[in-house]
């Protein structure tokens, strides 16, 4: 009964293991991601800027473009998401790297049983 009980542990740590790889790879999609449209709203700040005020500008609402008043204001609405965007790529890698370290310390732990019990066997 005694040799059950790390095994039955050992066995609860594997699938925490997964879960929290799984949850991993999530993280790492989300924040790539918002790097990818950080990436396209920099890119559009800098088309934007290089316009005049005479060039005409459209902003997508949906499957529709709409003529916007003018350049100033869309140029301020990219800024305020690059913003946001940033600080979210800033969360987002902060808790990545803890939950990167947790799961290492987890693998680790899961390593250092499985070597144990092979060589008990």
């Amino acid at each position: 009964m005694t040799d059950e009980q790390p095994s039955n542990q050992l066995q609860d740590q594997l699938r925490r293991l997964q879960q929290m790889q799984a949850q991993l790879q999530m993280l790492s999609q989300q924040r790539q991601q918002i790097e990818l449209q950080l990436k396209e709203t920099n890119e559009a700040i800098e088309e934007l800027e290089k316009a005049t005020e005479k060039t005409p500008i459209y902003k997508s609402a949906g499957s529709l473009l709409i003529k916007t008043k003018g350049k100033k204001d869309v140029l301020e609405d990219l800024k305020q998401s690059k913003e946001s965007l940033e600080l979210r790529k800033t969360t987002f890698t902060k808790q990545e790297g803890r939950e990167r370290e947790k799961f290492n310390e987890l693998q680790s732990k899961v390593q250092n049983a499985l070597s144990l019990n092979g060589s008990e066997n």
